[in-house]
C-alpha cells in the first residue's frame, strides 16, 4: 500500500466558498500514484472549513454563503465569544456545520468525482490569512 501526506497552504481568500479542486490537485502531484485509493482532505482552522458541491455555476456558492449568513447571523446578542470581531463566533460555527474535512475516492491517479463535483474552501472569516491543509492519500 502507498501512503503519502502533503501539507499546503493555501493563499488568502475572501469571505464564501471558494473552489480549490485544480489547486489541490496541482500541489498534491503523488495522488498520480495511486490507482486505487482513498483521499482526505483536513484543514487546520477553527473559522474556516471544506465541503463538496456544485463546481458548474458559481451562484452555488453564493447562496451557500448567504445561506449560512442566515442561519447564523454576525451580531446576535448572545454572542460571548467575538474577541476578533464580530465575524469570530460566527465563524466557529459555520466551520462546524461545515465540516473540517473531505474524504474522496481516488481511481486512475485522479479524485473521482462527480461530474459537477469540487472541493469548497469555505472561508468564514471577514479578513483571514492563507489557510493550511493535510493532504493525506492512501491506496495501491
Amino acid at each position: 500500500m502507498l501512503m503519502f501526506q502533503k501539507e499546503m497552504m493555501l493563499p488568502p481568500y475572501k469571505r464564501g466558498l471558494h473552489l480549490i479542486t485544480e489547486l489541490i490537485v496541482s500541489e498534491f502531484e503523488e495522488l498520480k500514484r495511486i490507482e486505487v485509493g482513498m483521499a482526505q482532505i483536513f484543514i487546520k482552522h477553527t473559522s474556516a472549513s471544506l465541503t463538496i458541491n456544485e463546481n458548474a455555476d458559481p451562484t452555488v456558492r453564493s447562496d451557500f454563503e448567504k445561506h449560512l449568513n442566515v442561519m447564523v447571523p454576525e451580531n446576535a446578542p448572545y454572542f460571548i465569544h467575538t474577541y476578533e470581531g464580530l465575524d469570530d463566533m460566527p465563524a466557529h460555527i459555520k466551520a462546524s456545520l461545515m465540516g473540517s474535512s473531505v474524504i474522496i475516492p481516488v481511481s486512475k491517479g485522479s479524485f473521482n468525482l462527480g461530474i459537477w463535483q469540487g472541493i469548497y474552501l469555505c472561508e468564514h472569516r471577514n479578513k483571514a490569512a492563507g489557510r493550511h491543509l493535510i493532504i493525506s492519500a492512501w491506496g495501491l
